[in-house]
Order: C-alpha cells, then sequence, then structure tokens
C-alpha cells in the first residue's frame, strides 16, 4: 500500500515569536497585505548572504576559491548581488550557463575569459556541452568516458580545447551527511576502481585539457573538522591520482556540502574548518574549489503564504496558505521540522467571518488538492487568523527552484529582494 510522505510532528514545538523576523522582512510583508491579492511570496535579503559568502572566503586559505552553486537559488537580483564576493558560479544548465553569465563582473562588455564557471551534473546533453565550450567555463566536470569523448568532439567542432575535470565516486569517504553521492554505487562521476583506465584515454583525446578532479561526495554535513578531513582528503588523493596518470595538476573540486544548522543542531565552525584547512599542504598553481549553495544562502531567505482559512475537522485544525509544495516543497522533502512564525495583519471585511485558532496546536497545509500538501503539523499557535501571514525562516535555498510550480497551474510565488 503507497504511503504518504508527510513531515514529522513538530509537537511540543510552538510557532517562534514574531520578532524572529527582521523588522525589514516584516514591513516589506505587511507593505504587500495593501494590495488585494493573496500574499504568496519570497523575500530575501541580500547582505544575509554576502555575509555568509565574506565568512567563509575570509576564512580559506589563498589557495581555496568559493563558487557559489546557482541551483539553491537562482534569483537574478540575488546572483548578482553575490557575485562580486566570490570566485565564481557552478552550474548545471544552460539556463544556469545564461544566469550566472549575466551576474559576472564584465570586462570589454564580455566576462574575462576563462568564465569563472565550473559545470556539474550527471546527464549533460549536447546542447548543454555545446554552451558550456562556447562560454568558456574555467572547468567542466566529466561524468563518464562518453562524455569526455563528447565533449572533446564539441571542442575540435569550436575550434578549442576544453578545461575538464573528472567526476571521481571515491571508494570510501571520510565525511557525513544526510544526503550521500560518493562512498556508494550512483550516478555520479566514475567510480575509483575505473578511474586510471578513464584517465588514460582522457588524456589521449584531442580537444580535452585535462586539468584535475571532482569529488562531490556528501550534503549537508555540519562537522568542520570532518570536513576539513574530507578537503585534505580530496587534496591528497587527486595529487597522487595525477602523477600516476601524467598531468599536472591544476584544479581540485571538493564540491558543496557545508551543512545549515535546524532547531537543536550545532552550526557548522566556518572559523574551525578555516584554521584547519590552512594546515592541508596544496601544491603551488593548484586551485581547490568549494561549491557552497544551500550554507550561502538558506538563511537569507523567507517564504510568506497568507492565511485563506482556518477550519477544525474532527478535532484537527487546519490553517489553509494560498501557496504550498507549489511554491516550497522543502517541509515534505527533509525529516526535519521546518517551523514558522505568524505575521498579524490587520484589517478584515466586516461583512465576513473570521476564522480563529487560539492557544492550539494546528496543522498547516496548502492549497493543492492532496494530502500531500502538509508543511508543518501539531504546532502550538497563540493565535493565527484567516487574513495573517505564515512566514517560514530559512527558505533562501531550494525553496522557489525546488517546487512543484505546475501542479495544478496555480499561480506561482513572487521573489522580492531588500
Amino acid at each position: 500500500m503507497l504511503s504518504i510522505q508527510l513531515p514529522p510532528s513538530s509537537a511540543p514545538r510552538s510557532v517562534y515569536p514574531v520578532d524572529v523576523l527582521p523588522g525589514e522582512v516584516r514591513a516589506r510583508l505587511l507593505e504587500m497585505t495593501r494590495d488585494e491579492s493573496p500574499v504568496s511570496t519570497y523575500v530575501y535579503d541580500a547582505s544575509v548572504a554576502i555575509g555568509r559568502a565574506r565568512q567563509l572566503r575570509e576564512a580559506l586559505p589563498d589557495w581555496a576559491a568559493v563558487y557559489y552553486a546557482v541551483k539553491a537559488n537562482s534569483f537574478p537580483a540575488l546572483l548578482g548581488a553575490l557575485a562580486p564576493h566570490i570566485d565564481g558560479f557552478e552550474v548545471a544548465s544552460r539556463a544556469e550557463v545564461e544566469l550566472a553569465l549575466e551576474a559576472l563582473p564584465v570586462t570589454d562588455g564580455v566576462p574575462a575569459p576563462p568564465a569563472p564557471l565550473v559545470a556539474a551534473g550527471p546527464a549533460k546533453s549536447v546542447p548543454v556541452l555545446t554552451s558550456l565550450i562556447r562560454a568558456g567555463v574555467e572547468a567542466i566536470n566529466a561524468e563518464s568516458l562518453l562524455e569526455l569523448h563528447r565533449i572533446s568532439r564539441i571542442a575540435q567542432r569550436e575550434g578549442v580545447r576544453a578545461r575538464v575535470a573528472l567526476r571521481v565516486n571515491p571508494a570510501e569517504i571520510p565525511v557525513s551527511g544526510s544526503l550521500h553521492m560518493g562512498g556508494e554505487p550512483s550516478q555520479f562521476g566514475v567510480a575509483e576502481p575505473d578511474v586510471p583506465a578513464v584517465l588514460r584515454e582522457a588524456l589521449d583525446l584531442p580537444a580535452v585539457e585535462l586539468i584535475g578532479f571532482h569529488i562531490h561526495a556528501a550534503s549537508n554535513n555540519l562537522d568542520a573538522e570532518a570536513h576539513a578531513a574530507y578537503l585534505r582528503w580530496c587534496v591528497e588523493w587527486s595529487v597522487r591520482a595525477s602523477q600516476e596518470a601524467g598531468f599536472t595538476l591544476r584544479h581540485v573540486d571538493i564540491g558543496g556540502g557545508i551543512g545549515v544548522a535546524f532547531e537543536g543542531e550545532k552550526e557548522f565552525d566556518v572559523a574551525r574548518f578555516g584554521e584547519l584547512a590552512a594546515a592541508v599542504e596544496v601544491p603551488p598553481g593548484v586551485k581547490v574549489v568549494l561549491e557552497p549553495g544551500r550554507f550561502l544562502v538558506a538563511d537569507c531567505g523567507w517564504y510568506a503564504a497568507e492565511v485563506t482559512d482556518v477550519k477544525t475537522s474532527y478535532g484537527e485544525t487546519f490553517v489553509v496558505l494560498r501557496g504550498g509544495i507549489n511554491h516550497f516543497q522543502l517541509p515534505t522533502s527533509w525529516d526535519i521540522v521546518h517551523n514558522i512564525a505568524v505575521l498579524p495583519v490587520p484589517g478584515w471585511p466586516e461583512s465576513c467571518p473570521r476564522p480563529t485558532a487560539e492557544d492550539t496546536r494546528v496543522t498547516v497545509v496548502g492549497e493543492l488538492c492532496t494530502p500531500e500538501d502538509t508543511l508543518l503539523r501539531d504546532v502550538r499557535v497563540d493565535r493565527v487568523r484567516a487574513g495573517d501571514l505564515v512566514v517560514f525562516p530559512y527558505a533562501g535555498s531550494y525553496g522557489w527552484e525546488f517546487a512543484m510550480h505546475r501542479f495544478l497551474g496555480h499561480p506561482v510565488a513572487e521573489r522580492h529582494l531588500i
């Protein structure tokens, strides 16, 4: 029998106090409620993301580079704000290539070559590879022998050599996290035992310039010491593998993977990570690339949706939103409690009743015709009314981009930058 995956119960938690929302965010959201259209929107504060980027960049040695993973949040205004504070972008589609190129600082009307982009993805099509090669990206992370051949063929046709890092799926990885993409069978990269044979063939391809390796093995790791050990392992493994294969190592991409702490979790210690990373011996001329996404932008965004109704069914109270997993699917995708704040909104038509829940537990649901559209369960509220706003903090990453925009065809959530 097929079971529905709902977020875990939040009991005995209560909603956040409203002052967890920054004053600018509250003011902007209340301003939006003056329009007659129901509010369903993301609000981003670029200064928060910039602060995270600076914090990480300043903690790292000079040989390290921070490339923001566009998939985490692709809002053009946010990309443009981040661009001066990072070393480049990580992209995984033609659309992301275009967004990143538009956000980059330019010289004489075009980004200075090579474009500071690294590209990933387990199934890059010929059109995607062609766009990457034409853009002159810094590195294409090749996922297989066939992809290497495709890259060489396209680059030959374009009259260039493509800079390539081979993505490796290591046999074992010294890092933890909630999502693994290495150290086990997967569609990502070349299994470590097969790497020597693939490298031999790659070095014979006429239009491929092999510059190093890409190893992205886990996501959402909160242990700074483990992440520094992982960085060290990636560098040392890459040095050995390049020496054995007989090419000059210039590029080691360790992926992203730095985690974001939710309730009850300890934050990633950026300073400690930087201290331990500085002790790693990186050969001269080698750049070590980090691809943070969620870490830079998770806490720069808030998803807010208007309460369209409050209703009780067989003793359980439901807060119904103008929105849901068609706008913000993250709470149903992770086994976490993604808590909320309730922002009271003044004013209500005198001719209509205003349903209200007070001093009780509620379940927050969306507007879709499926019980899976459940964002938060069993959270205690002092008061929530139809017309108020439910606001989810930590919605800056994998929010708008990760949602089910087309399901039922409701309008997509708006996006605004403070």
